[in-house]
């Protein structure tokens, strides 16, 4: 590319390894496979002198009359280049993770997950009490199993190694993580209670609601 901007493409030819994933490295460029073995594009634009070294393969070399200097070999060239290209994925990487997850510890998460499933229970016990509902809330361990009247169930579990608590119900799987308030679906499904509510509703027919309430 001419001027002072570089792109770096993706065609990949021999590959690296790094700490949270992998480079394969092209002509100047490459693409990354994260942690979960999903490859993904690694393209970017990189500016001004930096940009020209990469792409001429002269990464790190002072030209002129008043600096020579020997050449360097084609697998020097290579070997900066990817460790730039190493650097800069793993800097990427770690901006992503989310910091909620990395800062709540087992007893926290304990906590706030005991907390959801005993609104749960109560919630069960308050419309088995109070309308024409016929929940059956068995609990085993960190798992509720929800059996309404005509036999269809909605299943909600702790995954204490994810910090997670998963719903299943006939609409499907969800993830849920706690953002220091709620309980957020990993994928923007929304709330956990209010996606439980959607599901009791649906698969029984019936105006059921269920809340944080403790």
């Amino acid at each position: 590319m001419a001027g002072n901007n570089a792109e770096l493409d993706s065609k990949p030819a021999s590959g690296c390894v790094m700490g949270m994933g992998v480079i394969t490295p092209g002509s100047g460029g490459g693409v990354i496979f994260l942690s979960d073995g999903t490859p993904g594009n690694l393209r970017t634009m990189i500016s001004g002198k930096v940009a020209r070294s990469l792409k001429s393969g002269s990464f790190d070399m002072n030209r002129g009359p008043f600096c020579p200097q020997p050449e360097i070999s084609t697998h020097a060239h290579n070997s900066v280049a990817i460790h730039t290209l190493r650097a800069w994925a793993l800097t990427r990487i770690i901006c992503f993770i989310p910091m909620a997850q990395i800062v709540m510890t087992d007893p926290e998460f304990l906590d706030h997950a005991e907390q959801l499933l005993k609104a749960v229970e109560l919630a069960c016990d308050d419309m088995n009490d109070n309308s024409d509902a016929d929940i059956d809330n068995q609990r085993v361990g960190g798992m509720i199993t929800l059996v309404f009247s005509n036999h269809s169930q909605i299943i909600i579990n702790l995954q204490k190694p994810l910090h997670e608590v998963w719903l299943a119900a006939k609409s499907g799987g969800y993830h849920f993580r706690f953002d220091g308030t709620k309980w957020m679906d990993t994928k923007g499904q929304g709330e956990f209670f209010e996606r439980l509510t959607q599901d009791a509703c649906a698969q029984t027919g019936l105006d059921l609601r269920f809340t944080a309430k403790t």
